[in-house]
């Protein structure tokens, strides 16, 4: 069996926003920027005072953002005029680009919010492009049956389906992949140079290592991913792209190639310039 995982790291705790507490997995000290990866966070409480404040107008440039939601319902507005909310099973896709201010606020007093933020980088052609946004309800995301597994297609294609995100430049692939209890399937590789998955519930072998909750995986770029779950069921968040090999600048939501791109951001977004629609 080919060994898979090349690394494991674990999330730390974090706030954001107005103090949305959440568990920081990509972008944090012992895990920066896995390109074109930039962050990965988790959010995942049944407290409302943990989500409840979310997260106020804030400006983001350079790179895009995908929410992704498991359980619970969150509300997007922006200084462009769209508006929409995202519930469970369903992604919104933002191209942040040359600009612009959003808010992400929950659309719910109780029960449980859970869910996933990406940041995905965007090259220097790309960067000061006009701003996007997209909605895709639960129903858009294509769903493949496969031995005991599920795998609902976010972004990429898989199997001949497609999912409604695109970015093919990338290849930008993502897949919530859920498992029955007792199950075995396999998942091939699409040979994209970063290939990362992220445990968010059980347990289950990948390649015949033991993965619990709460991990991240970097794995091998070919190799076959040989999963076996036992008398529980688990589910993982499976990413892949080619990287962009630019250099990096970020300071909170703008990520650029160099300081001086950074600097312009802040003058931008103090003298009103970003985010205009």
């Amino acid at each position: 069996m080919t060994k898979a995982i090349k690394g494991r790291f674990r999330g730390i705790p974090a706030q954001d926003g107005a103090g949305v507490k959440l568990t920081r997995v990509i972008n944090q000290p012992s895990l920066k920027h896995q390109d074109p990866f930039l962050m990965l966070d988790e959010f995942l409480s049944d407290n409302p005072n943990d989500y409840i404040a979310g997260f106020p107008p804030h400006p983001h440039r350079g790179f895009c953002t995908l929410t992704y939601m498991l359980a619970g319902r969150m509300e997007h507005q922006d200084s462009v005029g769209n508006t929409g909310v995202v519930e469970a099973g369903g992604a919104q896709w933002m191209k942040a680009a040359k600009g612009i201010i959003h808010a992400e606020m929950p659309k719910q007093e109780e029960g449980l919010m859970w869910g996933f933020q990406l940041w995905l980088n965007l090259p220097a052609k790309d960067k000061m492009t006009p701003a996007e946004w997209a909605d895709h309800p639960s129903d858009s995301i294509p769903v493949i049956a496969q031995d005991g597994a599920e795998i609902r297609l976010v972004a990429g294609e898989y199997k001949s389906e497609k999912g409604p995100i695109q970015q093919p430049e990338r290849r930008f692939l993502m897949a919530d992949v859920r498992l029955d209890a007792n199950t075995s399937t396999a998942i091939e590789s699409q040979h994209q140079r970063q290939r990362l998955a992220y445990v968010y519930q059980g347990e289950l072998t990948v390649n015949g290592e033991s993965v619990k909750r709460g991990e991240l995986l970097q794995l091998d770029q070919e190799a076959t991913l040989e999963l076996t779950t036992s008398d529980e069921s688990a589910a993982f968040i499976l990413l892949a792209a080619e990287p962009i090999g630019e250099p990096i600048v970020q300071y909170g939501p703008f990520v650029m190639n160099e300081s001086h791109e950074i600097e312009q951001a802040l003058r931008d977004y103090q003298a009103g310039r970003l985010g205009a629609a």
